[in-house]
C-alpha cells in the first residue's frame, strides 16, 4: 500500500542540519507513527511522503516555510532577569513556558546582559532547513477511531440562499474569509470548505 491521506505510516528518520549535525533520530527507538493528511508532521515532509511504499528509503530537504517557519525577530523581547522567579542564575539557552491566551508557549533565553535577558519565542528550528533521511516501515489504512480526533467541524451558519456566515471567531478561531462569510462552501452535511488552521480543527 502506498502512502496517501488517511493511512497510518510508521517510519524511521534522522534529521540533520545543513552542516550535517544530527538534530533528532529514531535510531534505536520505535519508528515514528503518524496519520498522513492529519498534519501531525511538518508540511514539507508530509508532502514528500505521498506515494512512497514500505521499504522505501529517501532523503527530503524541507525549507523553513514548510517546516518551522522563518525566523521572526518580532518574537524576541528584552525583559528583566527578575521575571524568572526561582532561578538562581539566568543563562542563555534556558527554556521556559510562558502563559498566553493560546495556552503555554515555549520560550528560550537568547542572551543575557547584566540584569536583562532577551527571550525568543521562535521555534528553535525556525529559519533552518530540515534534512530528513527516511525509511518507510509500514503503511496501512487508518481506522475510524483513529481518524475521529481529526474530523473537521464546520463553524459556518446557514444564512439561506446558498450563503453561509462564518462564526469561527465565536470559537476563538481566525477564519481566512476575513469575516465576509462563505458561499457554497458547506455541503449541507457538516462538511465545510473553510481553510482554517489545523490546530483549531484537528482535535
Amino acid at each position: 500500500m502506498k502512502i496517501a491521506d488517511k493511512t497510518v505510516v510508521q517510519m524511521h528518520y534522522t534529521l540533520t542540519s545543513d552542516e550535517g549535525a544530527v538534530i533528532d533520530s529514531s535510531a534505536g527507538r520505535e519508528p515514528l507513527q503518524y496519520i498522513q493528511g492529519a498534519h501531525m508532521i511538518v508540511v514539507g515532509l508530509e508532502k514528500a511522503m505521498v506515494g512512497h511504499d514500505v521499504g522505501d528509503k529517501f532523503d527530503v530537504k524541507v525549507i523553513p516555510s514548510e517546516g518551522y517557519g522563518e525566523y521572526d525577530e518580532r518574537m524576541t523581547q528584552e525583559v528583566p532577569t527578575s521575571v524568572f522567579q526561582g532561578v538562581d542564575k539566568v543563562e542563555a539557552g534556558m527554556q521556559f513556558y510562558a502563559q498566553t491566551p493560546m495556552g503555554p508557549m515555549p520560550i528560550r533565553i537568547k542572551s543575557v546582559n547584566g540584569d536583562k535577558a532577551v527571550i525568543d519565542a521562535n521555534h528553535e528550528l525556525a529559519g533552518k532547513n530540515l534534512n530528513f533521511a527516511i525509511e518507510v516501515v509500514s503503511v496501512r489504512e487508518a481506522t475510524e477511531d483513529e481518524l475521529k480526533p481529526f474530523e473537521h467541524h464546520c463553524c459556518c451558519k446557514d444564512k439561506g440562499e446558498g450563503e453561509h456566515e462564518c462564526h469561527c471567531k465565536e470559537e476563538g478561531h481566525e477564519c481566512e474569509c476575513g469575516g465576509q462569510g462563505h458561499k457554497e462552501n458547506c455541503d449541507g452535511n457538516g462538511g465545510c470548505g473553510c481553510p482554517h488552521h489545523d490546530e483549531h480543527h484537528n482535535k
